[in-house]
């Protein structure tokens, strides 16, 4: 072989797919990325349609090989990533039946009650490390045996996004743990499929693809991508991660690194701990994964973060640079001078796992301007993230976060979400996302380190100093007084 060796991630996410190569080092020697459109037919409701992940990811990986024939580095194997949760529903020859459901997806109201009417909530939660949740994909198939009759009798298989991409791939149906966990049907225990919980519902174990080791090659790449990507055929492709755990791999957030747990201020705002052992919230209000070095991690979920910023400039502030927005909040005291937003504009997960949830601002009057609603989304969001902080607190033994995420580069709002989560709180020295982690999963299979541990080990990025806390106290009392006011008690788990 001559060329510098190198492995590839790939990572599916919402709004576009990101494909990098990495070096043994860990450095990166070439990436690419395309973009691909978010469907709502319906409010609640958000689709994809997988060949639009799959022409994507094709044109990403062309791009990116021949960004690496220029550099003259050599793809030794191919680690994937992606967005959790969603549902590809395949027929008996491997073809897409309709658009797939998202993590963010709200349809599945009435599926999560079927679920807890058939399934203890303790139980499921001991077996799965979660109760049943609207955005998982469990629930998505209990909805689609009722609501579309006719695709659920043609669906053989049904897939996660990653793994979808993987079949594309390769031709072979796997999974693995950390992503599957996100099912809603995995034993935690076992990290196999869990056949009272799908017995319970009616539904056969055969519809999920086998489950494997995160670092596991689960295929080689087909010969028709190699030719359209300009790959090398028979490229080994590697099982990878869910996109939270990925990153985490990434950030070097995993057993080995105790107390150290990471914060994404993302498209949803995301904590992420890492665990030695499996020990779920006892009423299922945060989640529970395994992780993809073998271990397991908690999981609190806020699902608008920066898309609610994305959110607001697009519709009452078009053209305007995020910049300007943030330098205009941060003119503005702590409570945003009475204004408070409760960010739920997708519903909630953390903690309270509502579909109902609406977001809010309250508190107007006519003195309050545009930096007032800027400053009480950013505020919203902290406090959002904090409440779920209270569940997962005295499950996990996080004493600092590592940031990361598009609006982790604002000080302003890293700052409050620092002082709502009263933890110190860090940027990486570099920034590595999910597709990153998907590629040092794929350097054992390389033969780049001799095993994960040992990859994790060498390629952990170093962390900057913390920054500083804003207070927060006012922004938080606004904050309960409001949910209790709108929506009763916080934290009340939905029956």
């Amino acid at each position: 072989m001559t060329g510098t060796p190198v492995t590839l991630g790939v990572d599916l996410g919402t709004s576009g797919v990101k494909a990098v190569a990495l070096d043994a080092a860990g450095r990166t020697v070439a990436e690419s990325g395309r973009t691909y459109p978010l469907l709502t037919p319906r409010p609640g409701w958000t689709e994809q349609r997988p060949e639009d992940w799959a022409r994507a990811s094709l044109e990403a990986l062309a791009d990116l090989a021949g960004h690496l024939r220029d550099a003259g580095a050599v793809p030794l194997a191919l680690g994937l990533s992606g967005q959790m949760h969603g549902a590809v529903f395949l027929d008996a020859r491997g073809e897409v039946l309709r658009p797939a459901p998202l993590w963010n997806d709200q349809r599945t109201g009435t599926a999560v009650e079927e679920i807890g009417a058939r399934l203890p909530r303790a139980d499921l939660i001991a077996r799965t490390g979660n109760r049943a949740v609207t955005g998982f994909q469990l629930p998505k198939l209990v909805w689609l045996r009722s609501a579309e009759p006719d695709v659920f009798a043609r669906t053989r298989h049904v897939l996660l996004p990653k793994d979808y991409l993987g079949f594309v791939l390769t031709g072979e149906l796997r999974t693995e743990p950390s992503d599957a966990s996100g099912v809603g049907a995995l034993n935690l225990t076992r990290r196999a499929w869990d056949e009272e919980v799908l017995g319970a519902l009616g539904l056969s174990p055969g519809l999920f693809p086998e489950v494997v080791n995160s670092w596991d090659v689960v295929g080689r790449l087909r010969a028709e991508w190699a030719v359209r990507t300009g790959l090398p055929g028979g490229l080994p492709v590697v099982a990878g991660a869910g996109d939270n755990a990925a990153a985490g791999v990434a950030l070097g957030l995993t057993g080995e690194r105790p107390g150290v747990g990471g914060v994404s201020l993302g498209t949803s705002g995301v904590l992420f701990a890492p665990l030695a052992a499996p020990t779920p919230d006892p009423e299922g209000r945060v989640h529970l994964f395994a992780h993809a070095d073998g271990g397991y991690h908690l999981l609190g979920v806020t699902l608008a973060c920066a898309g609610a910023l994305q959110w607001l400039r697009d519709k009452l502030a078009p053209g305007v640079g995020f910049d300007t927005l943030l330098a205009e909040a941060a003119s503005v005291p702590d409570g945003a001078d009475g204004v408070t937003f409760l960010p739920y504009l997708a519903g909630e997960r953390s903690p309270h796992l509502r579909d109902d949830l609406r977001g809010a601002w309250t508190g107007l009057s006519l003195a309050h301007g545009r930096s007032h609603l800027v400053r009480a989304l950013l505020e919203g969001t902290a406090c959002a993230l904090r409440d779920t902080y209270d569940v997962m607190r005295p499950l996990c033994g996080v004493t600092s976060l590592l940031a990361t995420g598009g609006g982790a580069r604002s000080d302003l709002w890293l700052g409050l979400v620092s002082g709502a989560l009263d933890l110190p709180t860090h940027r990486p020295a570099r920034e590595p996302g999910a597709a990153d982690g998907a590629a040092l999963l794929a350097m054992p299979a390389a033969g780049l380190h001799a095993d994960l541990p040992a990859t994790l080990r060498a390629l952990r990025p170093p962390r900057g100093p913390s920054l500083p806390s804003l207070p927060t106290r006012h922004a938080q009392a606004q904050h309960r007084d409001a949910f209790r006011r709108l929506y009763g008690p916080p934290h009340e788990p939905q029956s």
